[in-house]
C-alpha cells in the first residue's frame, strides 16, 4: 500500500536508528502535503524486541523500515512482517550484499559502527561547541579561530548554516552586521579568504521577518520587518562586505544544505 494509506512509517534498528530516519524524512517531503508520522525504534536486540514492534506495527496498521545489520534479527523482522502482511523496506540489506559482493568479503555485521568515537567524531563535535560558543558575535575572539566566518544581517540562515558546517567538521563564527552598531575590527584583521557575507532579496527578507514576528506575536508593522528599514541595512551590510573583500553568497529561496555546499566548495578551493 501507499504512504497515503499508511501514514505511520516505524524506523527499527540495532543501533539509534538515525540513518533510516533521515532517509525516510527525505523520502516523505516528496509526498507533501501528505502528513507522515514517523516513530525510531533504536537498539533492537533480540526476538522479543522485533515481537513488540510488530505488535505495535499491526495495531497501528504501520509500514517497517529496518537498518538492522544482523543477520538473525533481520531474518526474524522479515518472516514476522511476511506472517502479519506487514509492508517493510530493509534499506541496508541489499546494498551490503552487494558490497559484499563486489568486494569479495563479508562485512561485519556490527551494530552502530557509524557512531564510532573515531578523530572524525571528537572534531564534529568540537566544531559544534565551537559555533555555539560563537553564534551572533557572542564572542568576536571565535573570528580569529575559525575555519569559517558568516556575515550577514538578520535572518539570512547564519546560525542554522553554522551548525550544519560543524556538522561537516567546520569551526564557524558568525556576525550579525546591524547599521547602528561597528563591525568588530577582527573582521578587517583576519583573510578575506575565509569569510563569506550571505546577501538576500529584500523582499525575500521581508516575508521571511513578518513571519518571524508573528510567531513571536509582534505585529508586523514593527521597524524589524520594514521595508525601508530591511534595504538600509542591506545596503549597509554590502558596503561591509565589499570592504572586507570577502566572497558573498546570495542565499534567497535557498535551503541551508544548498548553500552550505555552494560554501564548502569555495572552502576547498581556496
Amino acid at each position: 500500500m501507499g504512504v497515503t494509506e499508511r501514514s505511520v512509517i516505524f524506523v527499527a534498528s540495532d543501533s539509534a536508528g538515525e540513518t533510516g530516519e533521515a532517509v525516510v524524512r527525505a523520502a516523505a517531503v516528496q509526498f507533501h502535503p501528505q502528513q507522515v508520522e514517523i516513530r525510531r525504534v533504536p537498539f533492537l536486540r533480540d526476538t522479543s524486541d522485533v515481537d513488540r514492534l510488530i505488535h505495535t506495527v499491526v495495531e497501528r496498521n504501520g509500514i517497517i523500515l529496518f537498518t538492522l545489520v544482523i543477520p538473525e534479527l533481520r531474518d526474524y523482522l522479515v518472516d514476522q512482517a511476511d506472517r502479519y502482511g506487514i509492508p517493510y523496506i530493509d534499506l541496508l540489506g541489499p546494498i551490503i550484499r552487494r558490497l559484499e559482493q563486489s568486494l569479495k568479503r563479508q562485512a561485519s555485521h556490527t551494530p552502530g559502527m557509524i557512531h564510532k568515537l573515531d578523530e572524525d567524531y571528537f572534531k564534529k563535535i568540537e566544531a559544534i561547541e565551537f559555533a555555539v560558543k560563537y553564534d551572533d558575535g557572542r564572542d568576536f575572539s571565535g573570528i580569529l579561530q575559525a575555519d569559517i566566518v558568516l556575515v550577514g544581517v538578520s535572518r539570512t540562515s547564519k546560525t542554522p548554516l553554522s551548525m550544519y558546517l560543524a556538522h561537516k567538521m567546520f569551526k564557524v563564527a558568525n556576525v550579525p552586521l546591524v547599521p547602528e552598531i561597528q563591525p568588530p575590527e577582527q573582521l578587517f584583521r583576519v583573510s578575506n579568504r575565509k569569510i563569506v557575507g550571505l546577501r538576500i532579496d529584500p523582499d525575500k527578507l521581508n516575508v521571511i521577518r513578518t513571519e518571524r514576528l508573528k510567531t513571536l506575536g509582534l505585529p508586523d508593522s514593527a521597524t524589524y520587518a520594514n521595508t525601508e528599514r530591511i534595504r538600509a541595512e542591506l545596503d549597509y551590510a554590502d558596503k561591509i562586505m565589499k570592504r572586507i573583500g570577502c566572497t558573498v553568497v546570495d542565499v534567497s529561496n535557498k535551503a541551508v544544505e544548498e548553500i552550505a555546499s555552494v560554501i564548502i566548495d569555495m572552502y576547498r578551493s581556496k
